[in-house]
């Protein structure tokens, strides 16, 4: 079974430690062995390629590194970072939700 986050692709989150810590980007992709997540336009690194067909020039290309998920919290509707907690809607779905506002979140 896959593990749980609190976090989930397209969510916007934002850095809570590290090097970019208070800043804000969307989740474009997780690793769940690793349990990290790459957010976009944060955590950049270069990386050195040869040349191949998707970069036929090669070189240096600028690049997300993993962030792990504990050094990230969600942002609600009303731009707050907040903890998340999961509960049964009206029509007995899970669904996620604000702990300091409690609003649902997509």
């Amino acid at each position: 079974m896959p593990k749980k986050f609190h976090i989930k692709k397209g969510d916007q989150v934002m850095i809570i430690a590290g090097v970019e810590k208070s800043r804000e980007g969307k989740i474009l992709a997780i690793d769940r062995d690793k349990t990290r997540a790459f957010v976009e336009g944060l955590n950049m690194v270069s990386k050195h390629t040869k040349p191949n067909p998707q970069y036929p020039e090669g070189g240096i290309i600028k690049k997300e590194a993993s962030i792990h998920i504990s050094n990230l919290m969600v942002i609600d509707g009303k731009g707050n970072a907040t903890r998340i907690g999961r509960r049964r809607n009206k029509d007995g779905k899970l669904e996620r939700y604000s702990k300091k506002t409690e609003e649902t979140i997509k």
